[in-house]
């Protein structure tokens, strides 16, 4: 995986506010969530949700999906999976930890 993509992603995930949004999304599985639903549950308003979701957009984690008037948003399970397994692909690497330890 792409270093600086990974820094990028984590840093958008470094927000407590994206790092909640992201959750509620991950949690809403594939069918995902309208934006409405998560400015609803979020509590927060619609500028500042359109903001984060923009910044978790930008680095792959969310993706947005307009269905007539209404904008769905999902989190992109792939850049989740890929940057989960930047993070523990390397895990005790330098131990030699073969012994399954």
């Amino acid at each position: 995986m792409d270093l600086e993509l990974s820094a990028q992603q984590l840093e958008a995930l470094g927000n407590a506010t994206r790092l909640a949004l992201y959750r509620h999304l991950v949690r809403a599985g594939h069918a995902g969530l309208p934006v409405g639903s998560l400015q609803e549950r979020m509590g927060i308003p619609a500028s500042t949700l359109s903001h984060h979701l923009k910044r978790l957009v930008t680095t792959g984690l969310v993706t947005q999906e307009r269905q007539a008037t209404v904008l769905i948003c999902r989190a992109h399970y792939p850049a989740m999976r890929t940057l989960v397994g930047f993070l523990a692909d390397e895990c005790c690497a330098d131990e030699g930890c073969g012994s399954g330890k």
